[in-house]
Parts: structure tokens; sequence; C-alpha cells
């Protein structure tokens, strides 16, 4: 049997709490719903109410939404940020949130954010725990999306998968390389896109490298060999990872 989620709608604008609501109860329906109209509204609904999701919005009042966080030592609820200023973005990920939604709400980007933070409190997934099982029921429910989403400090990017020629892992960060020569940053890890990219034809040939094997020109042969990408640029394959890619490769 599902549980029962109580969602909290946090927003100083009566207009954006009826839209969340309206939106909730159209894709929803068996969600119980509260409201609070400011941080310390919020703050007593939070004690009495204990919410598994919260929406919020990050400028209320000469607030923000930081500042009804920091009251709090552990965050055990889920938290969708919405916002109409995408500046916000990084810092709102710093704070676990599990989405970030820009004002105006698009329908199918709230129904989906929703989903995938359903997903996530059913499974009471934890920092390291589940996070796998997380991820392939988020891909899932994406139906293997032709686009992909990256957090950046100015809001986000969002970039064709096809266009990824390959990741490369920057100590808890990824680069990503595009056809068009540009370079992206994100902040999440290369493994965290190496389970978000399974199913797209990506292969992990190195602990840095992960490569869309579309766009691969050669291999060479080696002690573990090195990939030749159409770009001309040369990746490395580990010795770990050579076999299971080249029996990739035969398929």
């Amino acid at each position: 049997m599902q549980p029962t989620y109580k969602i909290l709608i946090v927003d100083d604008e009566q207009q954006s709490r009826s839209l969340i609501r309206k939106l909730l109860n159209n894709f929803f329906p068996a969600l119980v719903i509260e409201e609070a109209d400011s941080v310390n509204t919020a703050i007593q609904k939070i004690h009495s109410y204990s919410p598994h999701l919260i929406f919020l919005d990050i400028q209320m009042r000469g607030e923000t939404a930081f500042d009804l966080l920091d009251k709090f030592q552990q965050i055990d609820f889920g938290i969708i940020f919405t916002t109409a200023y995408s500046e916000f973005a990084l810092k709102a990920f710093r704070y676990s949130a599990m989405d970030y939604l820009l004002k105006p709400l698009d329908a199918e980007e709230f129904k989906l954010a929703v989903e995938k933070a359903l997903i996530r409190i059913n499974n009471e997934i934890a920092p390291a725990v589940g996070q796998l099982k997380y991820l392939k029921q988020i891909q899932s429910l994406q139906n293997l999306p032709d686009k992909l989403t990256i957090p950046t400090t100015d809001g986000f990017l969002f970039i064709q998968v096809a266009d990824i020629i390959y990741c490369s892992a920057l100590s808890n960060y990824t680069e990503f390389h595009l056809l068009s020569k540009q370079k992206l940053l994100s902040s999440h890890t290369l493994g965290y896109y190496n389970d978000l990219l399974e199913g797209h034809n990506f292969f992990r040939v190195h602990r840095s490298y992960l490569v869309n094997i579309a766009h691969i020109k050669m291999y060479k042969k080696g002690d573990g060999g090195s990939l030749v990408m159409n770009t001309g640029e040369e990746i490395e394959v580990s010795r770990n990872n050579k076999e299971a890619f080249l029996k990739i490769l035969k398929m």
C-alpha cells in the first residue's frame, strides 16, 4: 500500500500557491496539501504538519528560503525550489534540493519533478544508499530523453545527449566535451552521469572518462589501449575496463 504523502507549498504569492495546488491536484490527486505564505508560518507548519515534500519559493517578503532551512539542524523532508530567479540554482542544490523549477512553471516539467521526488521519498534515499536504484527508476520515468539538464552557477543548460563526445572527471565535478567544442562544468560527479546515461550508448572506459560510443573513430591496441574520438582527441582505456569495452564494440 502506497503511503499518503503530505505536501507543503511555501510561497508569499497566493497566485503561485494556487497554481502549484492546481497542478498537484491534476496530476497527483491523492496528495494531502497544506500552504504557508511566509517563513515563520512555514516553520510552524513544518513542525506541526511534518511534510514529506515542500515546494519552496526562494524570495519571500525580504526573507529567503535559505533563512528558513537554516532554522533546521536536520532536513528530513524533500525540497523542490520554485523561483523566477535562476542565479540561486547552485546554492539550492547545496541544500540537497530534489529539483529546481523556474517560474512560470511548465506543467510537464513540474509533473516529472514531483514523480522523481516521490520515488526518492518512497525509497528513503540517503547519501550513497539506494542511489543506483533511484537513478534507474528516474531513467525509466524519463524514457531515455534526448536532452540532459546540466546545473550551472547561472541556472540550467539543456544539451542534446547525442552532442556529448565524452565526459571527464575533475575531482568531484564533471566536464562535458561537446561537438560544438564547448566545454561545460557540472557539480555532479562522473559516477552520477555514468548511471544517468546508461542506455544512451555511453561507456566508462576509465575512472576519469565516460565516452559516447557513437563518436569513437578508432581503438588503438595497448595495455589498456586508447580511443581516438572523431574530434581527434585521444582517451585512455583502463586495463580493468578493456575487456568489457571490447565486448561492447563487437556487439
